[in-house]
């Protein structure tokens, strides 16, 4: 009688009437958990400036009733639907039905929450509201641990630095954060994949589509989407994006704002790691994601400012897929992937939010403070799947990047040559550099990669530089390294294998006939023929972009003067992939990757508002004064 008390004042508390769900959970939504669960559906709860978010309540319950005691609370908010469909059900029951509260709520301006949507801005002071919420219901013993991935993981990033009482854990996976750095405005380049994330969700869940006639035009705008990528840049009322107006102004205002500044501060770990409130922070990421290299960056950030303890976790993964063991073309094993993603989480959090002694610090996933796959172990032959197996094992270590890495320097060399020798050319030998023009009107497609957006704009994850049908933009069954405006420069073939784990850079000494251009570069390990591959597999590892106008600082744009030589560094996204013993390591740089990256028109006009297109000559320098070359992070062979 006690418990039915509770339930009742916690509705009185929500001050609403909603449909209340008290049932046995089956198997498959239940994964084994001892309890029964109890959904309130659409709490609003209040906002500091009386804003409401729809929240949803799962209460874990024994013989139809909700059990008597306090409990630690998971708390997601994300902006794709707090009901999350079958899997968000999936996991909220999962675990209420292993002793859990569960609180899931729409963030502002998203399904069924009220006010305006901003990106990530309000989430740190909406989370923090959220948690003072939680902590005053009679549910609650006011500790909360928080789960999500990408946007969702932002929103646990935001609230740490916001520094709740009651936030006592956080697993950000594949999280937003340093937006002016890498993974939305990298090293000066728009990731188009935030554009597609725009023509996607204002379609959907924003507070226009909730209008059917608004919702069929904001739709039909995203179904045709692919057509406006040839009509960039957007300007304010031009599209049928000015029908939901937050949506237009954050993107061209994105797609306008290069200089990493107080416009990017929400989640800027890099920067103000100080704010990141002292708990326990798990890391998850992978070497596919499209934000990897923040995840990395995060880490070490906040090993120097907080005792944590912080853990990182890297696989071969695209984004959000961790129980994926193959992604794109190309398998890691069955070895890569997490069989059970809600079971690792739950000893996390029962250890950090119920003080129970168990695995953490004890055993994988917990073992070591971090923990990596190396990629690159397997046979280079077809899986039954039609797959390269390129495989990989997990290894556990203490520390990112390894303390043992030999930073070693691979030197691009007249006529196309990769060497770890120094180039001893004069600087005004007729081969002392290479030239291409970058024409932003045929700009080099995109073919894998760090991309958390799929379907039919940009392929995820790992693929052979080659195009084909699956290939939008460079349909015909032509390698990139076929194209004029790619420079290729390849080592020999290697005498042993060789392991490249932890953060890779590309110094290069540049020049070019604009005041501004994009330099890229990519990571190939080359595989050689074999009887499943006679034309071998150039398998893309990672790669980076750098707009010239940022090249001595984030913070502020400087033009070029044409024709002279500049030095650059373009910074690759961290990796672990084991080179094996008769592949060749390939550099490719260039002056775009479409859609990955927004095309650069090289006429040095606002970002965003160009009205002009030019080509551009540019030049990579490879002589004894300017050494033009990749950092590879070697680790020792045995150790």
């Amino acid at each position: 009688m006690k418990s039915f008390r509770r339930l009742r004042m916690f509705v009185l508390v929500a001050a609403i009437s909603v449909c209340r769900i008290h049932a046995g959970i089956p198997q498959a939504l239940g994964d084994g958990g001892i309890y029964g669960v109890a959904i309130t559906r659409d709490v609003m709860v209040s906002m500091r400036d009386d804003v409401r978010l729809a929240t949803d309540v799962y209460l874990p319950t024994q013989d139809d009733k909700p059990i008597a005691e306090r409990l630690p609370t998971i708390l997601m908010r994300t902006p794709y639907s707090k009901g999350g469909g079958e899997k968000g059900h999936r996991d909220a029951h999962y675990f209420a039905s292993h002793g859990y509260a569960v609180v899931f709520q729409d963030t502002r301006g998203r399904y069924k929450s009220e006010g305006v949507w901003h990106w990530m801005t309000d989430d740190g002071r909406d989370g923090a509201d959220t948690a003072a919420w939680i902590g005053k219901q009679p549910w609650s013993d006011g500790k909360i641990g928080m789960i999500g991935t990408s946007y969702v993981g932002g929103t646990q990033h935001a609230l740490a630095m916001e520094h709740s009482p009651h936030l006592a854990t956080v697993i950000p996976v594949d999280a937003v954060s340093n937006m002016g750095y890498a993974s939305m405005r990298n090293s000066g380049a728009f990731e188009m994949r935030f554009w597609n994330w725009i023509m996607l969700n204002a379609a959907r869940g924003s507070r226009q589509s909730r209008d059917a006639g608004t919702a069929a035009a904001l739709k039909e705008m995203s179904d045709n989407r692919m057509a406006y990528l040839d009509l960039l840049p957007l300007r304010y009322g031009t599209t049928p994006l000015k029908l939901a107006p937050e949506f237009e102004e954050w993107l061209i205002e994105a797609m306008r704002h290069g200089a990493n500044d107080d416009f990017w501060r929400q989640n800027n770990i890099i920067d103000y790691p100080q704010q990141y409130q002292d708990i326990p922070v798990y890391l998850v990421g992978g070497w596919y994601d499209s934000w990897a290299g923040n995840t990395t960056a995060n880490y070490m950030a906040l090993g120097k400012t907080i005792r944590g303890p912080i853990y990182l976790i890297m696989g071969p993964w695209i984004h959000g897929a961790q129980g994926g063991s193959s992604h794109g073309q190309v398998s890691f094993g069955e070895a890569a992937a997490i069989a059970d993603p809600m079971a690792w989480r739950l000893e996390w959090y029962d250890h950090w939010l119920k003080g129970k002694d168990n695995s953490v610090g004890r055993s994988a996933p917990f073992a070591a403070p971090v923990r990596i796959f190396v990629m690159g172990s397997g046979d280079g032959r077809k899986t039954g799947q039609g797959l390269l197996n390129h495989g990989g094992f997990w290894r556990d270590e203490q520390q990112w990047p390894l303390v043992r890495t030999r930073y070693s320097g691979f030197y691009l060399q007249a006529g196309g040559r990769l060497s770890t020798a120094k180039p001893d050319m004069a600087p005004d030998a007729a081969a002392a550099s290479t030239c291409f023009v970058f024409d932003p009107e045929n700009p080099v497609p995109t073919i894998g990669g760090n991309i958390s957006s799929g379907n039919d704009i940009l392929l995820q994850g790992a693929w052979d530089q080659r195009g084909g049908p699956h290939v939008w933009n460079w349909q015909e069954p032509v390698p990139l390294s076929a194209r004029n405006d790619v420079l290729v420069f390849q080592s020999e073939p290697l005498a042993e294998d060789l392991e490249v784990t932890g953060e890779v850079a590309v110094k290069l000494w540049i020049a070019s006939t604009a005041p501004d251009t994009d330099f890229t570069a990519k990571l190939i390990d080359v595989y050689p023929p074999n009887e499943d591959y006679p034309g071998g597999f150039d398998l893309n590892i990672g790669d980076g972009i750098l707009r010239a106008r940022f090249r001595d600082s984030l913070k502020s744009e400087k033009p070029m003067e044409p024709g002279t030589i500049y030095p650059i560094t373009v910074k690759l996204y961290p990796t672990s992939n084991l080179f094996k013993k008769g592949h060749r390591i390939r550099v490719d740089i260039s002056g775009s990757n479409f859609p990955r990256f927004d095309v650069n028109p090289n006429t040095g006009e606002p970002l965003g508002d160009n009205r002009r297109r030019q080509k551009a000559t540019n030049t990579v320098y490879h002589d004894r004064e300017h050494p033009s070359h990749i950092v590879l992070p070697v680790i020792p062979a045995g150790t």
